[in-house]
């Protein structure tokens, strides 16, 4: 018994000392474009892409049965960039800035014209991909100002990967199960869809970015598996043209023998995690205010595996099922809260306006 500890401990010692940390993208923007067509159409009546697939959430589970079946089909939405909304704290607050700060999906150029007008191709990061376009408009008074750019929705830790319709609606079969026929085995927001699994230290962040000479300043939200949010500095904005803005740990230890070592049961514990919750874009009092524009790309994280996952000699989790009742009961948890609050959304939006202009009392019927 002796021994098999000390051969144990020593394979943990190892593997700490030499351990290189993971890398991963919480959240990729290119990958959030707009591919699916729920409710949108032109002029003429074709459909027009407003949704993402691989992050459509159907809310309508949560609405009731007061609504037609109409009226649930549209009750969809996604991370589809043009979903995502500007969240201004109290200082800066207006009506003009309320109307004009947004969110939009940003087409990166493939070609440029030269001073004699000829189109020319170009070598440029991301060319021919969609980022994350971000619109502020800050007071131009002297005032300390802010503003949080958010995903339509908390972004889900457990939802199941599932086939997406054309329309949006999800995938299931005879049963009523979710039908996944791609070979994603994770969860649906996992692999740059906003969250990461077996989390343990976090050791750097990245964010890459298009400056244009801003003095605000960046932060990067992130939320734990505790549901604790924190506010990581990535640094400023003025500088031009793409850059990768980086955090480091100033607490991560890099040798093991150093650190304080908590060993934890390896079952029944889940697998920790970061989900992505925004951005935060500050604005100080002494800085030029007005319109701010900005452009993103991606978020990246270097970071310690909480848990070293290993086939086992029992099925731990077939036999027992812990793991999965409570990512289920979290899961569950989830959509209702999201789903209250886009049900929500969804009748403020139906009972809002849409006339751009009155009738004309001055034209006649026959004109």
């Amino acid at each position: 018994m002796k021994k098999t500890l000390v051969v144990v401990l020593l394979a943990v010692f190892l593997v700490g000392t030499f351990a290189v940390a993971d890398e991963a993208a919480i959240i990729d923007f290119t990958l959030l474009s707009a591919d699916i067509s729920v409710e949108t159409t032109d002029r003429d009546g074709n459909a027009v892409n407003d949704q993402n697939r691989r992050t459509v959430m159907d809310y309508s589970r949560s609405a009731g049965s007061t609504y037609t079946e109409d009226q649930k089909s549209l009750m969809k939405t996604s991370l589809a960039l043009a979903n995502w909304e500007v969240q201004l704290n109290a200082s800066a607050r207006n009506v003009a800035s309320l109307s004009n700060s947004q969110v939009i999906a940003a087409p990166v150029n493939t070609s440029k014209h030269t001073l004699d007008g000829e189109e020319i191709a170009v070598t440029v990061p991301f060319a021919g991909k969609e980022v994350m376009g971000v619109r502020i408009v800050f007071p131009t008074t002297a005032v300390n100002a802010s503003a949080k750019i958010v995903p339509p929705y908390e972004i889900p830790a457990y939802e199941a990967m599932v086939d997406i319709n054309d329309d949006g609606t999800y995938v299931v079969d005879e049963y009523g199960n979710y039908v996944n026929t791609s070979d994603v085995t994770t969860t649906r927001f996992e692999g740059g869809y906003g969250v990461v699994k077996n989390v343990g230290t976090i050791k750097s962040l990245s964010v890459t970015t298009l400056g244009m000479d801003y003095p605000h300043k960046l932060y990067v939200r992130l939320k734990d598996t505790d549901g604790v949010e924190r506010r990581y500095l990535m640094g400023n904005l003025k500088f031009d043209g793409w850059k990768e803005l980086k955090w480091n740990n100033p607490n991560y230890i890099t040798d093991i023998r150093t650190r304080e070592i908590r060993i934890y049961p390896i079952y029944p514990r889940g697998l920790p995690f970061v989900k992505f919750v925004g951005f935060e874009i500050a604005r100080d009092a002494a800085d030029v205010g007005g319109d701010f524009v900005g452009y993103f790309k991606d978020v990246k994280i270097i970071y310690d595996k909480a848990q070293l996952i290993t086939e086992r000699d029992i099925a731990d989790e077939d036999l027992w099922h812990i793991v999965s009742d409570r990512e289920s009961a979290k899961q569950t948890l989830e959509m209702t809260r999201f789903g209250n609050k886009q049900v929500d959304r969804y009748l403020e939006r139906a009972k809002s306006a849409r006339e751009a202009d009155f009738t004309s009392s001055l034209v006649s019927d026959e004109q």
